[in-house]
C-alpha cells in the first residue's frame, strides 16, 4: 500500500504538478494522483493561496498562474453587456485581437463582488466554455446583474487593448465609463 504524503509534502507536490503542467488539472485528477479526497485538495489549494500561491480555479481545473513580467504587457478591466448568445462572439473578438480574458466579475446587489477565473486565451477555450455552459444548462454570472459584467483582459501592449475596446464598442458590448 502506498504511503500517503503529509500535508506539507502533498502541497509541494501539488505546486510541482501545476508548475509542470501545460493545462489545468482538475481537483478529481489531483486527488486521484495524490490518493486523498477531493475535499483535501480543495483545502490544500486554499492553504496554498493563503501563502500567496497564485492558483486559479478555472472551469477546466486548477492552474498555477504566473503573470508575465514582460515589458509592454498591458492589463485592463473592462465593463461589458451583451446577451448570453453573444458570449462566444465577445470572447472571439478579444482573443482574435491578441487578448486573453482572465476572469469575469459581477457586482451583485446582495452578495457584493463575485469573481471567477476564466483564462480564455483562444477560440478553442471560448468554444469549450460555451459548450460546457450550454450542455450543463448553466446560466452565466452576468444574468444576475442584467447582463452587466467585467472582464480583466491582458494583451501584449496598450495598443492591443485599445483595438479590443474599439471592436467591443463597435459591436455594442463595451459600456463606456
Amino acid at each position: 500500500m502506498e504511503k500517503m504524503l503529509d500535508g506539507d509534502r502533498r502541497r509541494e507536490e501539488i505546486i510541482r504538478m501545476l508548475t509542470e503542467s501545460s493545462r489545468p488539472i482538475s481537483g478529481t485528477e489531483l486527488s486521484g494522483r495524490l490518493k486523498v479526497s477531493r475535499q483535501v485538495i480543495v483545502q490544500d489549494i486554499a492553504l496554498l493561496r493563503a501563502v500567496n500561491k497564485n492558483i486559479l480555479s478555472t472551469n477546466k481545473g486548477y492552474l498555477l498562474f504566473e503573470p508575465k513580467q514582460g515589458l509592454g504587457e498591458s492589463k485592463k478591466t473592462i465593463c461589458v453587456r451583451h446577451t448570453t448568445e453573444q458570449v462566444p462572439d465577445e470572447f472571439y473578438t478579444i482573443v482574435d485581437l491578441g487578448g486573453k480574458i482572465l476572469d469575469v466579475v459581477v457586482e451583485h446587489e446582495l452578495y457584493g463582488q463575485i469573481a471567477v477565473d476564466l483564462i480564455i486565451a483562444s477560440r478553442q477555450d471560448a468554444d469549450e466554455f460555451y459548450e460546457k455552459m450550454r450542455n450543463n444548462r448553466v446560466k452565466p454570472l452576468k444574468e444576475l446583474t442584467e447582463d452587466i459584467h467585467y472582464h480583466t483582459i491582458v494583451a501584449k501592449n496598450t495598443a492591443s487593448i485599445r483595438r479590443i475596446e474599439k471592436a467591443l464598442l463597435e459591436k455594442g458590448y463595451l459600456m463606456e465609463t
